[in-house]
């Protein structure tokens, strides 16, 4: 039986992936900061779909501890989604530093630092796949968000690097795009409908793009095409448009 390793595992986005990837018949290691969240989450996948699921704590931010972290599962997995993310306050990131720090440690660098882990172990073992969560705020500079777009910037480069650099080695490296997803955290927002996904359906965009092998993938697909518009506005154009 596969396993995959979502970290960040309590998100209404993660949690998806985990009914979507039991549904598939993986077993599954969940992994979250609030690692006491994670025990009614476990539980209710083991009885519903009979898989096998481990419960685990993990700090993205804890990055001394990360080799640790990996190197300690029973079950080394054979597809890893890296699912945390912390969209945070812009105003409050832009005069105090520890917000933004906060931001971009979340949202990169402790990415990169369990990812650069995880693909040492896949290389050598010579398969193994991984999805990381990005976003469309990271393909251009917003005056709204620009801190955590820059942070998912650098996270879609990242993740490009790695493709690149993994290409020949039988691992595969995806990066998933999601504009709008309907979630708690967004269910007072007034969002376009037709421009809004489902954690569901982000689930099996991320399940369906890792067995097809894909590089990118946008959710919804429309925000391919809405981002390509938004990165080709010229510059001089897009400072006046206040977005």
């Amino acid at each position: 039986m596969k396993n995959v390793l979502i970290l960040g595992a309590t998100s209404d986005m993660a949690q998806a992936m985990a009914k979507k990837y039991a549904a598939e018949g993986w077993s599954l290691t969940l992994a979250a900061l609030e690692s006491e969240l994670l025990d009614p989450i476990a539980g209710d996948l083991r009885v519903r779909s009979g898989t096998d699921v481990q419960a685990l704590a993990f700090d993205a931010t804890d990055f001394s501890n990360h080799r640790d972290f990996y190197e300690s599962l029973e079950t080394k997995p054979d597809a890893v989604i890296c699912v945390f993310g912390y969209m945070g306050d812009q105003i409050l990131a832009c005069t105090d530093f520890d917000e933004a720090r906060r931001i971009i440690d979340i949202n990169y660098t402790g990415a990169v630092s369990i990812l650069n882990v995880v693909v040492e172990a896949f290389e050598k073992r010579g398969s193994g796949s991984i999805a990381g969560i990005s976003s469309v705020a990271g393909d251009r500079g917003r005056q709204s968000n620009y801190i955590y777009g820059s942070a998912k910037a650098g996270f879609t480069a990242y993740l490009s690097g790695l493709r690149n650099r993994l290409a020949k080695s039988g691992v595969h490296v995806m990066t998933v795009k999601p504009g709008f997803c309907r979630t708690k955290m967004t269910e007072n927002l007034e969002l376009p409908a037709a421009l809004t996904a489902t954690p569901e359906q982000v689930a099996h965009a991320v399940f369906q793009g890792l067995e097809k092998r894909r590089n990118t993938v946008y959710t919804l697909w429309m925000w391919r095409w809405i981002m390509l518009v938004i990165r080709h506005i010229p510059e001089v154009v897009f400072k006046r448009m206040g977005m």
